[in-house]
């Protein structure tokens, strides 16, 4: 091999200029356009005339983001690639080098002939000056350039020019990429949904009405600068509402940036009726939604994961309507996002803007029923409901409540108050094994007693609370009761929807395979779910324990240890986060599944953890609060919750946690590839821990995490959290795979493994 001289090695990012740059004129223009395969390619394929039409056409650099000094044009997270182009040289220079950043031992071909083998990797860009045998191979005119390298973990990146020393270039930000990763993964509901049948069913089951227009389907959309403000006059497209922007199921696949609009338009048929609002109904819009109905502004919503209401009465027409929606989504900074990432990796996974729930109207009378709180008492077997109003303030209004098992009514209520409390004689209680619900029928009644409005409701008699077992250990009880909660974690991502399920039933789907596999409890990871997830919960008797959407700056992690550290958030962003929380909490607290609200996971945007855990204890009292699941460790709440990948573990401290009901959040992670079920084939799919050799070897591994754990029960752990449900895009480590066509371990099978959780600890607990 020839001598390889190193001219200069750049400190920073190469997008900037270059500080040996110079006024010369260069003789070899920027080539940034590549053919790569990340399979081994046949003999020859260094050669000039190699046939290389079937490789895949992508812009540099080739890596991961955040790699440090890395201008990444296209992805590259599997072990090798394989890199060719054509790049024309004007007039041959004096000097050639390569300007190369690279990773482990990058082979460099130019013209057919190996001018470079680099061994390590690179953070920066390298000048690598040409032997001058190497400097003979250049020619003017059209040459080819071809590189082989590796990675084995980390960060990873390949970028190699061929460049006059006398002219180093300035090399180009990459375009700004607008297609998400479009995987051939299709679960069984998206391969049969059209725009008649998307997301039909009613979408509040908490407070019903019968009359109400669903107006998911097709749609048009446009995209726009952000600084347009006025109704496009030209459309893009179609797009099938409630899928996103990205999703394979919206029919568009674009990715959004912070710079540009998204707008949505369609028609509706509506007739104004004497004495009746019209309320427009958004379940989850992502993330700044202005609503205009008929060219008038009618509300504007800041918040992508919770559902709002507009009232829409003044701007509605007799017959055709035009609805208009624009969005504004930048995804990170300080917006709270979830799993969403402007580049997805790892446990990142692809970016969710627009609608992304239902979108429905109803309408209500003048006087309406609003909200219902409700509230129950396993001891007292009651039921306490709290009314809210809304529209023309009424003089004497009354409500009548009435409560039935079935079709007999057991009890009811007829008063003037907002506030309602009613004992069930004989009262059923919910738990897991049985979720039983009372179907509630609310009145507002006028001066004379007519039935002004009506909504229909239910509730689950259940009490959550914690007690000391004979070992001094704190452990949860459901209606007085201990019951350890064993779950998985449930990330609720889709390969053709994303963050919206392809249907009702597909949501269902997973919901009951966890209940036929013995577990009683799903921790709803940085997501909240169409509101018809938790009802069926509430159904199937499944308990939630339910996570705050994340977002914003985070502190160091450190985990469980002591002098934990929160993140500095400025005033605005934290009330937009506080207002969220309250949102999630008020829009989900009368379902009897939800048992735990966590508002954050592993320090990701921690911030006044004690405030926080204050405020969420007052806001709603009859719930346990994980404060950091997984994340710093403070003495606020009821549980200390700690991750451990593959087996699970936790660091006792008789002293810390003495007051803190113990749990592990996470653990498992187990992963098994299936091939012909994965979101991507040729990136490097992983599981915690390294993949196994077999399905055999898959299936050991989860008995050993089991074992574990039932050890870890016996030592004082209340609950254990299993990563995951499902696959999710580069993640393998599902029960599931993401498009659920395959299930890895039968639900039968997984249900006799889990038998031994829920043995008792003592004879003591099995007294309680």
């Amino acid at each position: 091999m020839q001598r390889l001289t190193f001219l200069w090695i750049l400190a920073f990012c190469s997008v900037g200029s270059f500080p040996w740059e110079s006024t010369a004129v260069a003789q070899i223009p920027v080539e940034d356009v590549w053919q790569y395969t990340f399979e081994p390619p046949a003999g020859g394929w260094s050669k000039v005339d190699f046939e290389d039409s079937s490789w895949a056409t992508g812009t540099a650099g080739f890596g991961t983001h955040g790699t440090p000094a890395a201008r990444i044009g296209t992805v590259w997270d599997t072990s090798q690639i394989w890199l060719r182009k054509s790049f024309r040289v004007l007039n041959v220079p004096k000097r050639s080098a390569l300007l190369i950043h690279h990773d482990e031992d990058a082979v460099v071909y130019l013209n057919g002939k190996q001018v470079a083998s680099l061994k390590g990797w690179s953070d920066r860009y390298d000048i690598v000056e040409l032997s001058p045998e190497d400097q003979q191979v250049l020619k003017s005119g059209v040459n080819t350039l071809a590189v082989h390298c590796r990675q084995n973990n980390g960060g990873q990146f390949i970028d190699v020019h061929v460049i006059d020393v006398d002219a180093v270039p300035v090399l180009p930000k990459p375009p700004r990429m607008t297609k998400p990763f479009a995987s051939e993964l299709l679960t069984q509901w998206g391969a049969t949904l059209t725009p008649e049948n998307a997301w039909t069913e009613y979408p509040r089951p908490q407070l019903r009405r019968p009359d109400w227009v669903n107006l998911n389907g097709e749609w048009q959309y446009a995209i726009t600068s952000i600084k347009q403000t006025e109704v496009p006059a030209k459309w893009d497209g179609p797009i099938l509402v409630p899928f996103s922007l990205e999703s394979k199921l919206g029919g568009v696949q674009y990715l959004l940036g912070d710079d540009e609009a998204l707008w949505y338009q369609r028609t509706f048929i509506a007739t104004k009726a004497a004495g009746k609002r019209t309320l427009l109904n958004f379940e989850a819009v992502d993330y700044h939604a202005e609503i205009i109905l008929n060219g008038r502004h009618v509300g504007t919503h800041v918040g992508g994961n919770d559902p709002f209401s507009v009232d829409v009465s003044l701007a509605l027409q007799d017959g055709q309507n035009h609805l208009v929606v624009r969005v504004e989504d930048a995804t990170e900074k300080w917006q709270l996002r979830g799993k969403q990432a402007l580049q997805p990796n790892g446990i990142w996974y692809t970016r969710v803007s627009g609608i992304w729930q239902t979108v429905w109207m109803e309408q209500v009378a003048d006087s309406y029923i609003e909200d219902v709180t409700i509230q129950t008492d396993a001891e007292s077997r009651s039921i306490h409901l709290h009314v809210d109003f809304a529209g023309r303030e009424m003089a004497s209004p009354r409500l009548k409540v009435s409560v039935f098992d079935s079709e007999k009514e057991v009890a009811t209520a007829d008063t003037p108050s907002r506030e309602v409390s009613m004992t069930i004689p004989n009262a059923k209680l919910w738990s897991p094994d049985s979720p039983y619900l009372y179907q509630i029928k609310v009145q507002l009644l006028g001066e004379s007693g007519q039935v002004v409005d009506t909504i229909e409701t239910y509730a689950g008699i259940r009490t959550i609370g914690k007690v000391r077992d004979k070992a001094g250990h704190l452990r949860m009880t459901l209606n007085g009761q201990p019951l350890f909660h064993w779950g998985p974690l449930d990330q609720g991502w889709w390969p053709d929807g994303l963050l919206t399920p392809p249907s009702d039933e597909a949501m269902l789907f997973d919901i009951q395979y966890l209940k036929d596999a013995g577990f009683n409890m799903i921790r709803k990871h940085i997501k909240v779910e169409p509101r018809r997830y938790y009802y069926h919960c509430d159904r199937l008797g499944m308990l939630v324990w339910q996570d705050q959407v994340s977002g914003g700056a985070s502190p160091p992690w450190t985990r469980l240890a002591p002098d934990p550290q929160d993140a500095a958030w400025p005033a605005e962003p934290h009330q937009q986060f506080m207002l969220e929380l309250e949102r999630m909490i008020d829009s989900l607290e009368n379902h009897p599944s939800i048992v735990v609200w966590t508002p954050f996971n592993e320090a990701w945007g921690q911030h006044q953890s004690v405030e926080v855990t204050k405020w969420t204890e007052n806001r709603d009292p009859s719930r346990l609060v994980n404060i950091a699941s997984g994340g710093n460790f403070w003495p606020a709440g009821d549980i200390a919750d700690h991750h451990q990948y593959p087996h699970p573990g936790f660091p006792f401290d008789a002293n810390r946690y003495a007051d803190f009901i113990k749990v592990v959040g996470e653990f498992g992670g187990h992963g098994y590839p299936v091939a012909g079920h994965l979101w991507d084939a040729s990136r490097n799919n992983w599981g915690y821990g390294g993949l196994p050799k077999d399905k055999a070897e898959y299936k050991q591994r989860y008995v050993q995490s089991l074992e574990i754990l039932n050890r870890l029960r016996q030592q004082g752990i209340a609950a254990g959290v299993y990563t995951q449900t499902t696959d999710v895009e580069g993640e393998i480590n599902g029960l599931l795979t993401y498009d659920r066509k395959i299930i890895k371990i039968p639900a039968e099978e997984l249900a006799e493994m889990h038998k031994s959780l829920f043995q008792p600890t003592s004879k003591d607990d099995s007294e309680r």
